[in-house]
């Protein structure tokens, strides 16, 4: 099936529910076409986390990086 840009635009959910029971249509500007628009294979997989979900490994911050600077680290900064 060939429809116009115009068609497509005016009835848009129509046809999305035509592609969805399999038909292929093909969008024309003028007489060529320019676009098809097809079905997909696979319903797309949400990628976002549930709200508190962990997405990474929890990762560890040893207690060395919480111990005083040294003398000379502070002499370093200025401090």
């Amino acid at each position: 099936m060939t429809i116009t840009v115009h068609e497509a635009k005016t009835h848009l959910s129509r046809y999305l529910a035509e592609v969805e029971n399999g038909l292929e249509i093909l969008i024309a500007r003028g007489k060529k076409p320019v676009a098809r628009l097809v079905p997909l294979k696979e319903k797309p997989v949400a990628q976002r986390p549930n709200v508190g979900e962990m997405i990474d490994k929890p990762f560890h911050i040893p207690d060395s990086a919480f111990a005083p600077l040294s003398a000379k680290e502070l002499a370093e900064w200025g401090l």
